[in-house]
């Protein structure tokens, strides 16, 4: 192909036609991003965020409504003179500019006080460590009630004047009263130091009693048997007073009345 023909080719109306179809396209594409995403972004435009501080909920959506915000509650509270569902916190705050897109999330009050787990600390923190970690909790700590027993040592809590163990639920509002040892103690509190008690307990002593002695006594006889009586060296029964002077019992029926 010669130069000249290219050159021809090049010139013709289906050549520059195309050329003319890509150049309409880019530029339309081009139009197209600009302004859409303008558009997509709300570029350039921005709202007053309304103040909503103390208002009820439902006014707030209203009022939000109003400009083209929405409103969303990310979480709840506890003012006690503040009515249930009020606003008590909004972001972002009220004065600044957002775009229409943006949402507000806003804290509202809560109809009761939530309630808060007791921890275990009765006899086992001191004052300081109690304080720290019921405030750390969101407790309300009064002022210490001291009792007689270690100084600044925890005996017991109390919340409205009653005692509370640990594990209890208490209002998030309710003030804590700490029970403090003030550094003395009386012989009755002192733990562990009391005498036992015995029982009293009656020893016998068992020891053989003379009457219930046996006494055995050797008592001489011959080759048949017989009895020797004592000092005649012969066999013989003896007489009724034989057996008493062996120290045996002597048997009534032998003795007989002297006529």
């Amino acid at each position: 192909m010669t130069s000249r023909e290219f050159f021809h080719k090049f010139n013709s109306t289906y050549v520059w036609g195309n050329i003319l179809a890509i150049v309409i396209l880019v530029l339309m594409l081009a139009i197209g991003v600009r302004f859409g995403l303008d558009f997509y972004t709300h570029h350039g435009e921005s709202i007053v965020v309304p103040d909503v501080i103390h208002k009820q909920y439902d006014e707030a959506v209203d009022i939000m409504d109003k400009v083209g915000l929405t409103i969303e509650v990310t979480d709840t509270g506890y003012v006690k003179n503040l009515p249930p569902d009020c606003i008590l916190e909004q972001s972002p705050a009220g004065g600044k500019r957002i775009k229409s897109t943006h949402v507000i999330y806003v804290t509202i009050n809560a109809a009761s006080a939530p309630s808060l787990v007791i921890p275990d600390i009765i006899d086992n923190n001191s004052l300081r460590e109690a304080q720290a970690q019921l405030l750390s909790m969101g407790f309300k700590v009064g002022e210490p009630e001291y009792i007689p027993g270690e100084k600044d040592w925890i005996y017991g809590i109390l919340v409205n004047g009653k005692h509370v163990q640990a594990g209890d639920r208490v209002p998030a509002d309710a003030v804590i009263v700490l029970q403090v040892g003030d550094g003395t103690r009386e012989i009755s509190d002192t733990a562990g130091l009391n005498e036992p008690e015995y029982e009293d307990v009656e020893v016998e002593e068992k020891m053989p009693k003379y009457d219930e002695v046996e006494e055995y006594v050797e008592v001489p006889v011959d080759e048949n048997g017989n009895e020797i009586e004592e000092g005649h060296g012969k066999p013989g029964t003896g007489g009724p007073g034989a057996s008493s002077q062996l120290g045996l019992p002597a048997d009534p029926s032998s003795s007989k009345p002297t006529e």
